[in-house]
């Protein structure tokens, strides 16, 4: 099974544990995701976070309804965690979080770990673009959510 991996990070000017908190609600994962997806959560809150935590999610990828649960693999609380899809539409999800803080702030990277059925002409065409295109969304959700935060503290 051949794999891609797709890389980002974003610097938040918050404390570490701000920032962590707000990634280990899992209900705040619908906040940062592009509204053409229809993230829904199924899973009640509040979701306790820890290794073995299953997460039920329904959306649509390209208009198609899917079903994806994901299963936290790692929990590292403030410094990151792993998620991995248990079920849904990928082959391999494995996406790791990880929370480093700097004079600049809380780097907060991305790594994920995928692969797809149909393999990398499906992956180069569709896939690839849409992961890049639903990250960048998420980096500019991120900034205006930390950026109102920052200056909420400030007054």
């Amino acid at each position: 099974m051949k794999t891609f991996l797709f890389k980002s990070q974003r610097t938040l000017e918050r404390p570490l544990t701000e920032v962590f908190e707000f990634f280990s609600n899992a209900h705040n994962l619908a906040v940062i995701t592009p509204p053409q997806l229809h993230l829904k959560i199924l899973t009640p809150a509040p979701i306790e976070m820890g290794v073995g935590t299953h997460i039920d999610y329904r959306l649509k990828l390209r208009g198609i309804p899917v079903r994806w649960q994901s299963e936290i693999t790692e929990w590292d609380p403030p410094h990151g965690f792993v998620d991995e899809q248990s079920r849904g539409p990928y082959r391999l999800w494995r996406h790791t979080h990880t929370f480093a803080e700097t004079a600049d702030g809380i780097v907060v990277g991305d790594s994920v770990e995928y692969a797809v059925w149909g393999g990398g002409i499906v992956e180069k065409l569709f896939v690839r673009p849409d992961i890049e295109k639903i990250f960048s969304y998420r980096s500019e959700q991120l900034d205006g959510i930390f950026h109102q935060r920052k200056n909420s503290n400030a007054s």
